[in-house]
């Protein structure tokens, strides 16, 4: 076949020397325009997709302009060759159908590895690279190629190696790590979907599954490039020593996401203090912390500073806690009355539990009134406090107007002594 398809690309050769050539070429050119112009039309008439429909429409339309450029090169192909040679087309044809079936693959593939965006960047680039492979195999000339890139060698520790070897390394080392990371993907989603394991478990277990398929990967793909791997002992203990002197705080990260993990002190979804930020646990990776604030903000802590210093996990054993909210009514007001609408304004926010009970605690004698403080508890606090503290707060403010309980305000009183008496 690689024989009749290079005479064939020979017989093209020699119509460039014809006026057939220019037949072949119109009709190229406007299947290839029609097939541009009716693809345009499908995806301003066809309706944007949604939802799972989205992925087959979207496939569709990766496969619009090839599919129908194609349609309308064999057309005009049969029209043609009852009175001229169409060698061009008869290349042409192969090479539309492969585009089709590459870019279809592609995108295939694209889906099968989402979440992750490399190969959403890369697929203009993959795509083309195939593309260009099997048009040079059509028409021939990848052998030519291929025998050159084998002329070009050169020795390394005494083995020839050539620019041959080097492409098969690479694009050994390629599909191998595709499929390791395609596999890992899936076993990580049926762990993660395993729900009578602890959460930190399964992150613990994926995590594992991941490095441990990379590793294999990478030995298989250095065997099928004919690459030995005890080399890699070298490589071993250059790796020690920089982790040694350099890499020692990111491997101290490391070994302390995997203690965080496996000693089930912090889950996602917590709510910790941590060097002052309050916040909710979103993700946990080997290497770091995600903790989320109330305003939406988001602090990356590293793992070794869980475990060199004090954490505050506000939903350890339990997720109800304790808010403490200070009032200070003045010294002539009813105390009892006081504490009685304290309570009463807890009871009232739909947030706040009944068991254990609000609490209204005397907590000292001020310079400028009693100070109280109300305790209230609640099984949600990653929903935020300041907006119960405020309802609250305007509550208790209410009760005390209509029942006249003043809240004091601090008081100067100046008195001038030895001065002289105003005329």
């Amino acid at each position: 076949m690689l024989t009749a398809t290079h005479n064939l690309l020979i017989d093209v050769l020699s119509d460039l020397r014809q006026t057939t050539i220019l037949w072949q070429l119109a009709v190229l050119a406007i299947s290839l325009v029609l097939g541009w112009g009716i693809n345009r039309l499908l995806l301003k008439r066809l309706p944007k997709p949604e939802g799972v429909s989205k992925v087959g429409l979207v496939g569709v339309y990766r496969v619009a302009f090839p599919l129908f450029a194609l349609g309308l090169v064999l057309i005009g192909r049969a029209v043609l060759k009852s009175w001229y040679p169409v060698n061009l087309l008869n290349i042409v044809v192969p090479l539309l159908f492969a585009l089709m079936l590459i870019r279809l693959v592609v995108y295939v593939l694209r889906q099968v590895f989402v979440p992750s965006g490399w190969l959403s960047g890369s697929e203009l680039l993959i795509a083309t690279t195939i593309w260009v492979v099997f048009a040079l195999y059509v028409t021939g000339l990848l052998p030519d190629i291929l025998d050159a890139m084998d002329y070009a060698s050169f020795t390394v520790g005494g083995q020839q190696i050539s620019l041959t070897d080097i492409l098969g390394g690479i694009l050994s080392v390629l599909v191998t790590l595709l499929a390791a990371f395609w596999l890992a993907r899936v076993l990580e989603r049926k762990v993660m979907a395993a729900g009578n394991l602890d959460m930190n478990l399964r992150v613990v277990l994926s995590k594992t599954i991941r490095a441990s398929l990379i590793v294999v990967g990478v030995f298989i793909a250095l065997s099928l490039a004919h690459i030995d791997i005890t080399v890699l002992s070298l490589f071993g203990g250059a790796l020690g020593v920089g982790i040694g002197f350099g890499l020692q705080r990111i491997a101290s990260n490391y070994i302390s996401g995997f203690i965080v993990l496996l000693d089930r002190s912090i889950h996602p979804g917590d709510m910790l203090t941590v060097d002052g930020r309050f916040g909710k646990v979103s993700k946990i990776t080997a290497r770091y912390l995600v903790l989320q604030s109330s305003d939406g903000t988001e602090a990356i802590i590293p793992n070794e500073t869980l475990v060199s210093s004090t954490v505050i996990n506000h939903t350890y054993s339990s997720r109800q806690v304790r808010i403490g909210i200070p009032v200070q009514i003045s010294y002539q007001s009813d105390l009892h009355r006081a504490m009685e609408i304290l309570k009463q304004a807890a009871a009232n926010q739909p947030r706040v539990l009944t068991n254990p009970e609000s609490k209204v605690f005397l907590k000292s004698f001020g310079e400028n009134g009693i100070d109280l403080e109300l305790g209230v508890w609640i099984d949600n606090i990653e929903e935020g406090q300041l907006d119960l503290r405020s309802d609250i707060n305007m509550e208790i403010l209410r009760r005390f107007r209509e029942t006249g309980i003043e809240i004091p305000y601090p008081r100067r009183e100046v008195r001038v002594i030895g001065g002289q008496p105003s005329v």
